[in-house]
């Protein structure tokens, strides 16, 4: 379960990024150890310290409460965008203190600058600006060669507020038409909300928010659905279908909007019913236009076909704890992510899944690795063997399923770089990258139309990063 922040605080800015996958930048003079978190203890008096060089960009920010939930905002700025520096749009819903000083953020960041670094450096790299937006700029001849491209100046943030009754448990930007948003309110209801004035209004301008935020714009929503019987968190809209929406609550009732003319939708009253707790996360099928995906707090995965009736097609045991998110692969229509409030996650091949079997055979992958429940997965939209995962330990990680341990690789590897690294034996191959620095992290996104580039929340704000490792997703340049 793992999903609220009640009792926040208003997020500060930090002078320093915070922590990082890597520890000090110092020269050692023993053979490099990889540090695992979870696993291994800093000792008094030390701290873990960001390396740039871990990343081709990497930026934080806030715009004031903590965020729970947010979704990318696909733009008309190229749907592959591979030069720094990026400019990219947003919604967000707030966790206030108190329920009447919540909002849903519309905004834009501009000037996300970063570099594009070599894996196996040509050179030393000690001299490699640091990536945080609140560094100062060098004058010296060195470090304006190994400046970010776009500039080092810090991203622009501009921000619009419309106000928001209650928490926001979670938003979401309709694909086909991005201005159009649907928001999960603790207070029991589902809004739709048209933000077209706000984006637009963000485009024009280049005037980046005073600190402290902007004044809060009241904005009836288009569409407001009273039906369910409590507060909920699951919610997608189709990929296929435009306008199709399905939410799902914590009474384990789940609707089915269809839109109508005139900017409104019918909401089947009869929910689909099948599971026995909650219902965390839905997703759509990316190739079915009448199926979805659902998992629950009684720890079954359920497939549902709308065309079938109110009960699930298959429902299957999927973990052992809670069942918190899940992820529905687009490149790879077959494959099902989800992750589990006892820290697993797991990946299925809906291929294998047998309606008159109790047994599941369907389970191709289950990784272990995080110590504490998963928050959000997501498959990568442009590499179908990649996902990203969050969890309660602080920690952002991205696996690659197609990697394997390959010794002779490893060791010319460690002959390119000169060094030795005793990386722990245990450490899964699939796994590319280990991201910290965030506190109690939410929710993640991959940007669709800028590859490698995740965006992430949590209780002391945002990061975007890129991490320098998983640009073999990036198109190379003249494709």
């Amino acid at each position: 379960m793992v999903r609220s922040i009640k009792n926040p605080k208003k997020a500060k800015r930090k002078s320093k990024k915070g922590d990082g996958s890597s520890s000090s930048s110092s020269i050692p003079s023993m053979p490099t150890k990889v540090w695992q978190p979870g696993v291994d203890n800093l000792e008094e008096g030390e701290e873990l310290e960001c390396d740039p060089t871990a990343y081709n960009s990497l930026h934080a920010f806030h715009i004031g409460w903590p965020c729970l939930s947010f979704d990318v905002v696909r733009d008309s700025l190229g749907l592959l965008r591979t030069d720094f520096p990026h400019s990219v749009y947003f919604v967000a819903g707030t966790q206030a203190e108190n329920p009447d000083w919540n909002s849903i953020g519309i905004f834009k960041i501009s000037n996300v600058s970063g570099k594009r670094r070599e894996l196996v450096p040509s050179k030393a790299t000690a001299g490699d600006s640091d990536m945080d937006a609140d560094n100062s700029d060098s004058d010296s001849d060195e470090d304006s060669e190994d400046e970010e491209e776009g500039g080092s100046a810090a991203p622009v943030l501009q921000l619009r507020k419309v106000a928001h009754g209650g928490c926001v448990n979670r938003i979401r930007a309709m694909i086909q038409n991005p201005h159009i948003c649907a928001s999960w309110s603790d207070a029991g209801y589902v809004q739709i909300w048209n933000f077209s004035t706000h984006l637009n209004a963000l485009a024009e301008s280049e005037t980046e928010v005073p600190r402290g935020g902007s004044s809060v714009f009241n904005q009836a929503p288009l569409f407001n659905f009273k039906g369910h019987k409590d507060e909920g968190y699951a919610i997608d809209w189709s990929p296929r279908v435009t306008g199709r929406l399905v939410t799902g609550d914590c009474k384990s009732c789940i609707h089915l909007w269809e839109p109508t003319s005139g900017a409104t939708w019918n909401v089947d009253a009869t929910p689909f019913t099948g599971h026995t707790a909650s219902v965390e996360d839905i997703q759509w099928s990316p190739t079915e236009d009448h199926v979805f995906a659902s998992c629950s707090v009684d720890g079954h995965i359920a497939i549902w076909d709308a065309r079938l009736g109110k009960s699930p097609a298959i429902s299957f045991k999927a973990h052992n704890a809670d069942v918190n998110v899940l992820s529905w692969n687009r490149l790879a229509s077959v494959m099902l992510a989800s992750g589990s409030d006892d820290g697993t996650f797991s990946i299925r091949d809906l291929r294998l899944l047998s309606p008159k079997s109790e047994e599941d055979k369907s389970l191709v992958a289950h990784f272990d690795y995080h110590k504490r429940p998963i928050t959000s997965i997501e498959w990568s939209p442009h590499e179908a063997s990649t996902l990203a995962v969050s969890s309660s330990d602080n920690q952002l990680t991205i696996w690659d399923l197609s990697l394997e341990k390959d010794e002779e690789e490893e060791a010319e590897f460690k002959a390119k770089t000169k060094e030795q690294v005793n990386a722990p034996a245990d450490l899964p191959p699939q796994l590319l990258f280990v991201h910290q620095g965030q506190k109690d992290l939410k929710e993640l996104h991959w940007h669709a139309q800028i590859p490698g580039m995740i965006v992430s929340t949590a209780s002391d704000g945002f990061n975007i990063l890129m991490p320098s490792n998983i640009q073999s997703t990036l198109p190379s340049e003249g494709a």
